[in-house]
């Protein structure tokens, strides 16, 4: 596949979960993307609350905080936990979808502080900004916006960014590099990356490399570990630390999740998906900026 016709099936898959509603829910067939048809489109085929708390989401700050319908069930981890939110501070969110970690960091940050998704799927979009109205409700704030926009060409300004996160979005991207060369841009010296996302302990087989549903499903397209933290440093990302959570592929092959039952059956006798690929958290710091004890 060409990075064209990556970008063409990933911006046309998850405009059609937009379009259905979250996984497990009365939508997930309407679009044909995860229905029988397609099995494996969608990642993952848990119920999406349930997930987010297996991942490590507080239920009673999502009950509190997410306006209906943002949670779409497709993390793979908590990146504003491991970003530790500060009041007043700009974070940025890539591939933000129906809004999900962009409208739970906002109270974190506060009415001084700014909360920016960027998404290339318009039908994602006009979800996220559906839901604006019942984030203001919920919590009084009107921090948060949505931009539309590729994540390897940002609309967002050089050196304006305290803190750029993504969830389970950054292996969608068929260059990472170049990826990783924008978040060091928008970046403040100083300023904090915190990312969710799957990352490979060792190269796939072909025959999954090249499965359209393993690359929407955020597993062909993920990076070696070794190669993450040259992309990284290339960047100008200093402090960096990758950090497995093997337990989201374990809950999903022991589930019996069809993408994972599929990989099983294309990967060499007595391995397993762990074998390959683990959810990370993947934290870093732009080079420069203040580091003293307060300000840091």
């Amino acid at each position: 596949m060409t990075q064209t016709d990556i970008r063409s099936t990933v911006r046309e898959q998850y405009g059609a979960m937009a379009r259905a509603g979250a996984p497990g829910k009365a939508g997930r067939d309407a679009a044909g993307c995860c229905g029988p048809a397609t099995q494996g489109c969608c990642a993952p085929a848990a119920d999406p609350d349930a997930l987010a708390e297996a991942i490590g989401y507080n239920q009673a700050e999502l009950a509190a905080i997410l306006p209906e319908g943002a949670n779409l069930g497709l993390s793979c981890g908590n990146p504003a936990a491991i970003a530790a939110l500060r009041p007043g501070e700009t974070v940025l969110d890539l591939g933000s979808g129906a809004g999900f970690d962009a409208f739970l960091s906002g109270p974190k940050v506060g009415p001084n502080g700014r909360v920016i998704g960027v998404d290339m799927t318009a039908d994602m979009l006009t979800k996220a900004r559906a839901g604006f109205a019942g984030y203001t409700t919920r919590t009084g704030l009107a921090n948060v916006e949505f931009r539309l926009g590729e994540i390897e060409h940002l609309p967002v300004a050089d050196a304006s960014v305290d803190v750029v996160i993504s969830n389970c979005v950054l292996n969608l991207s068929p260059d990472k590099p170049q990826v990783w060369r924008e978040i060091g841009r928008v970046l403040k010296p100083g300023g904090r990356v915190a990312v969710s996302d799957m990352v490979l302990l060792r190269p796939l087989p072909d025959g999954v490399r090249d499965a359209v549903q393993a690359w929407v499903g955020c597993i062909a397209g993920a990076a070696l570990v070794d190669d993450l933290r040259a992309m990284m440093a290339t960047a100008g990302l200093d402090g960096i630390r990758l950090i497995p959570k093997p337990a989201y592929v374990e809950t999903l092959v022991a589930g019996g999740d069809p993408l994972y039952a599929e990989i099983q059956s294309a990967l060499p006798a007595g391995t397993t998906p762990m074998d390959f690929v683990t959810s990370m958290d993947i934290s870093a710091r732009k080079a420069g900026g203040c580091c003293a004890p307060g300000c840091c």
